[in-house]
């Protein structure tokens, strides 16, 4: 029997649509060609090992660019950038060789891609690096800080990097294997890397050595190792190091002599600044007149002063703490603070905030989120959503005042407000519409599609809204002139990149961060009452407003002008010490 061959009938393409098919063909072919090889029947482990390259190659630009430019010529820094890659591959590979068992294992890889491709993103834009301190800010970022930070330009990012190992994880086939044959497999994997990283490492120390040593914020751009381990030192860490204890500092805290039958108590107001730079202030000599409210009051501004973090949560516990900047970051355990030891003396005293949370200061102290008990009215005013201007704190302040208790009001009121201030990466929210003198402004939250001269105006509008607010809390204070001996001091947490060496917002480690996220303004305004309470002096203060202070002085500072007693109180750190008992 035979058989004959049938030949298929060729088939006729007929106008357009057939000429536009034949043009596609070839990248369907190629497109069909890359389904059967993503589908393709693999081992974990290899798998793993694509996507470690894919990630070194794909979501690591920010440091390949960091390098290029320290390096110089080409021929320095290509081999550089080549070990690198090559450390970096190994580390990914060693990091999920403990994840190389199943299919089961795909969302966790795909995780890992959408963390490299958000950490990237925000390296780019914002020329931060992933270190635990940064992790830790992220984790403290409330839901509206976080939709600030979104924008189409960072959809389009993680998209780019994201959507092809999706498809390739999505369409991957693992080869199933046996428990023994999986573990064996996994530790040669990670016995593999270790050794290739090793003799990378060793191959280029004499380059890599000097390099990483020099430049200690490459070691957090490389993705997604660093936010991996940053991560793993925020949550990890904490579960195995023992429970710290509150050491209670306020035993034996007592109220001065300038108490004893006194005619009026005396009213603090701390306000604590977000994100202002010193250099940025009028008052400091900046070109533009950003602070002219102030100044019309009298005020006198520190022009030295420097921050204890560059971050909202290592400054303002720092700045509130006995220990200073040194004990406070080597500490083994928690220490009351300056509101404990008011409280303790017997003031009123109240945490008023519009920020995301005092970072646990004022949690034995009565405070309130000023967005709090607003009207409708109110809320529309000077809200944008949730995200209010600061002059929501001035609301309704009289009745809170009123609610503390009237036998520690009788004794002196402290009140500490918590500024939204200058706070990024959307500064156009930041000042109300009649402020913004400074034109045109950036008015998108990805601040790298802003000139530097937009950037600098909608940055300085926020300064100028700072000024207004601070000069209408002095007003405030003014009123309460009859009942109280007002006065006020205000301090930034710390300060702000826009740009300069390629830098934006803030964050960057202590050790290597430029002196605009470190040099914050500090301002004080005393009424008559206080400075004859406390008998101020105030050509003795104006001669020291370019003496070199710290967050570590404020502490006390604020005990010396409240005139309250406590063991830990340091007069040599008081920066109003030598001016007071003059006048």
């Amino acid at each position: 029997m035979s058989f004959s061959r049938i030949e298929p009938a060729p088939v006729r393409r007929i106008g357009p649509a057939g000429a536009g098919s034949s043009h596609l063909a070839p990248a369907r072919a190629l497109w069909v060609r890359f389904d059967l090889w993503l589908a393709r029947p693999r081992s974990a482990q290899k798998l793993v090992v694509w996507l470690a390259v894919y990630l070194a190659v794909a979501a690591n630009w920010p440091l390949w660019n960091e390098l290029a430019r320290i390096g110089g010529a080409p021929s320095t820094y290509l081999p550089t950038i080549a070990a690198m890659g090559v450390l970096m591959v190994c580390a990914t590979v060693a990091l999920l060789s403990f994840t190389a068992w199943s299919r089961w294992m795909k969302p966790l890889w795909f995780a890992v891609v959408l963390l490299a491709a958000f950490v990237q993103h925000y390296m780019l834009e914002y020329r931060v690096v992933m270190d635990p301190t940064m992790i830790a800010n992220v984790l403290q970022t409330d839901p509206n800080e976080a939709r600030d930070l979104m924008s189409w330009r960072m959809a389009f990012h993680v998209l780019l990097v994201a959507v092809l190992p999706g498809l390739a994880l999505w369409r991957a086939r693992i080869v199933p294997m046996r428990f023994v044959s999986k573990l064996w497999r996994n530790a040669a994997l990670l016995l593999l890397a270790a050794a290739l990283a090793l003799v990378a490492a060793v191959s280029m120390n004499r380059q890599l050595a000097p390099l990483m040593r020099n430049n200690i914020h490459l070691r957090y751009m490389m993705n997604p190792v660093a936010s991996l381990y940053s991560a793993g030192s925020v949550l990890i860490k904490p579960m195995f190091k023992r429970s710290r204890k509150l050491i209670p500092i306020t035993a034996g805290t007592t109220l001065g002599v300038s108490y004893a039958g006194q005619a009026r108590p005396p009213m603090f107001v701390m306000v604590v600044g977000e994100t202002a730079r010193a250099d940025h202030f009028g008052l400091n000599g900046y070109a533009r007149d950003t602070t002219p409210e102030l100044a019309a009051r009298g005020v006198l501004s520190y022009r030295d002063v420097h921050s204890c973090g560059t971050n909202t949560l290592a400054s303002v516990p720092c700045m509130f703490s006995p220990l200073g900047k040194e004990g406070y970051e080597s500490r083994k355990d928690d220490y009351e603070n300056l509101v404990d030891v008011l409280q303790a003396a017997g003031l009123a005293v109240l945490w008023l905030d519009n920020q995301a949370g005092c970072k646990d200061v004022c949690t034995r102290v009565p405070n309130a989120s000023a967005f709090d008990s607003l009207s409708p009215a109110q809320k529309s005013a000077l809200c944008d959503g949730e995200e209010c201007l600061d002059d929501v704190m001035l609301q309704g302040l009289d009745e809170r005042i009123a609610a503390l208790p009237a036998e520690r009001r009788a004794k002196g009121v402290v009140l500490v407000m918590h500024q939204m201030g200058s706070h990024g990466p959307a500064y156009y929210k930041r000042s109300a519409p009649d402020v913004k003198r400074f034109l045109p402004e950036c008015k998108t939250n990805a601040l790298a599609e802003c000139g530097h001269a937009e950037l600098q105006n909608v940055y300085d509008n926020s300064i100028a809204q700072t000024d207004r607010f601070l000069a209408r809390t002095i007003d405030w204070l003014k009123a309460q002139s009859g009942r109280y001996d007002p006065a006020l001091l205000y301090v930034s947490d710390h300060g702000e990149s826009l740009g300069e060496y390629g830098l934006f917002l803030h964050g960057v480690p202590y050790s290597f961060a430029p002196e605009a996220q470190k040099h914050v303004p500090m301002v004080t305004w005393f009424s008559d009452g206080m400075s004859q309470r406390r008998k101020l002096s105030r050509p003795c203060m104006e001669a020291g407003l370019d003496t070199p202070l710290t967050h570590d002085n404020l502490f006390h500072t604020v005990l010396g002008l409240m005139d309250v007693g406590n063991a830990t109180y340091k007069p040599a750190l008081d920066a109003l010490a030598s001016c007071r008992n003059k006048a």
